[in-house]
This record gives C-alpha cells, structure tokens and sequence, in this order.
C-alpha cells in the first residue's frame, strides 16, 4: 500500500460532497456495531471475529512484521482484526476517487467511540451510490428501522441512484452440527468458526425494500490450473449498463455467500455473475447438484424505485484477498455507470 498524499484524520463530521454532473458521489456503510464486535469474548466458539493473534498464527509469517504484530503498533484482539478491514478498502476508496473525483466516506453504524449513524439523509443527501456492506453478526441485534427503509425508499426514486448491498456469508445455519461440520471443511478457513451468521442488518434493508434474495452459506471457489480462480459464468446479454464489461473473475474468498432468489416472478431479478463451486469438497449445497452460485444480481428500476439495486460481497472490494485488474475494472464500472 502506497504512503497517503494527505495526513489521516480522525474523529471529525462529514464534509458534504457537490454535485457534479457525470461524476458519482460514492458512499460506503458498514452495519457493524463496532464496539459490539470487537467486544465479543475470545473465548467463545462462534459468530465472532478473529482476534488479530489468531489472524497471525494462521497466517503465518504474512502480519509477523512489527506494524502487525507489536502490541504497541498494532491491536492485537478483535479489534485488530476489524482494523484489516479498514485497511482493505482503502484501494477502492482510492480507485473510486481517482475515478470520480470525490472521496469516499465510510459509515460505521456504530464506530469507535460509539457514535451511532443511522441510513438517513445526513449518508444520503450526497450520495449516488451507497455500498452497504453486511458484517454484522446477526447476535449483535442490528435491525433496519422503518425510518431507514423509508429513507432508501426515497434515495432509490432518483433515476441516478444506485444501491450495492452486500450481505456476507451464513455459515452454519443448521441445527445440525455434523452440518455444520461439513460446511466448515468445505471452506477449509481455520479463522471461520463452525457457525458465523452475519448481515442481520441487512436482511431487514431487502425484506423492506422487497428485495426477494437471501445470502446463504459460505462457499469455495473453484480454482483452475492449481491456484487461479475459476472464471464468473456471466449473462453478458442480461447486462445492458456493462457492469460486467472487462470483468471476468473478482476476488478469491474461502467462504462467500449464495445469493439465492426467492421469488419466480420473471424479471424481478438478474442474476449477472455465477461463480463455479469447488465440488471436491462436499457440502449440502453441491450435494444437491448445485455447481455454481449466485454472485452479482440485478434489480432494474420498476414501479416507483428509479435507482438500480445491485447485490454484491463486500469482499470483492476489499485488498485482503488479493485481486488483479478484473475486480477493478468492475469497481469502476459500478462507479462510472
């Protein structure tokens, strides 16, 4: 990561962007409570984050340089893992502002300091595209207000707006825990517990919006020639505003979530990207005879919503798991569009 031109800042209010004709005004929000996640105790089980220790010891020698493994550069509990987070987007943030000529702002639903920011118009008035990625675990109880869903309602009647929710991955939604054993040797991730549920926050944004999709599960790519990620499975033809244009794979995961479509009505959504499955290892999904999952839909503007409602992973935006020019020629369509 290159050194920033400009100083970091900490603890200040939003500066509203102008609008420029041409130029999108890009905004991301996180649904997390951050005092929430980082105050998980490390001795439990499940549906927590890793602490920045247990991201060490899997990963080593990668974080064993002393900006991420000395206590006094780096936070080494959960706090320190959420931090890698941050780091990671700062090259979408970068592309996006190289592209559009304004700075990205990141939302917490509650950050640091316990400041909380509900979806309303002080993230919205200035924005045209809204990022919201879903990693709250849904025992922290983040659940969308109706006054929140009204805003977004209101957000998506501009014929420029464009809404990218990105709910992450359930794993382990069984009761059944020979279950969710399998789905965790299926993603082989030895930092992902045997049940992580996130995007509570989120789920209630699509069942307001009516939004007929659910994230389920958490499922490995397949990869080809050893270790190169198996290509998207696009519907060019589906794909009029060329989101998908230069794109032929995005970011390697372990885990990423099934999009799933729950209604039949025609035209409702479309589905733009499928990832083929890795189906050497077993998983319910795969075993009933799925071989490739949902990954980027479309919801075309209909009745009163003019915006665009688009699904997409919150991990494809971030640096932690490598990426290529692919993934950022589709940054910048979704930016440019």
């Amino acid at each position: 990561m290159t050194e920033p031109r400009t100083a970091r800042t900490y603890n200040q209010n939003h500066a509203p962007r102008p609008y420029t004709p041409g130029r999108r005004r890009v905004s991301i929000y996180v649904s997390w409570s951050y005092p929430a996640e980082a105050g998980r105790d490390p001795a439990g089980l499940d549906n927590r984050f890793s602490t920045m220790t247990e991201v060490r010891r899997v990963s080593w020698p990668a974080y064993e340089k002393p900006r991420w493994s000395d206590p006094f550069q780096f936070q080494q509990g959960i706090a320190g893992a959420l931090e890698l987070f941050f780091r990671s987007w700062v090259p979408f943030q970068t592309c996006v502002q190289e592209a559009t000529g304004h700075a990205v702002p990141v939302y917490q639903r509650v950050d640091q300091a316990g400041f909380r920011t509900v979806l309303d118009e002080r993230v919205l008035a200035d924005t045209d595209t809204l990022f919201v990625f879903g990693l709250d675990h849904t025992t922290t109880g983040q659940e969308a207000g109706q006054a929140e869903i009204e805003a977004l309602r209101h957000f998506l009647s501009r014929e420029d707006a464009c809404l990218v929710l990105g709910p992450h991955h359930d794993v382990g939604a069984s009761d059944d825990l020979a279950v969710r054993d399998i789905e965790y040797h299926h993603h082989g991730d030895l930092l992902v517990p045997r049940q992580q549920r996130f995007a509570g926050y989120v789920r209630g944004l699509m069942r307001g919006l009516g939004v007929p999709v659910e994230n389920r599960y958490g499922l490995r790519p397949a990869v080809r020639d050893g270790d190169q990620l198996a290509p998207l499975s696009v519907a060019r033809d589906l794909d009029p505003r060329g989101w998908l244009d230069g794109v032929s794979h995005f970011t390697s995961h372990q885990h990423l979530p099934h999009y799933a479509v729950t209604t039949d009505e025609p035209g409702v959504v479309h589905v733009l990207a499928r990832q083929p499955v890795d189906t050497t290892r077993p998983h319910p999904f795969t075993e009933a005879g799925a071989t490739e999952f949902d990954m980027f839909l479309w919801m075309p503007p209909a009745g009163d919503r003019a915006g665009d409602v688009l699904l997409a992973d919150s991990t494809i935006f971030s640096s932690l798991f490598g990426g290529d020019e692919s993934p950022r020629n589709f940054w910048r369509n979704l930016v440019s569009t």
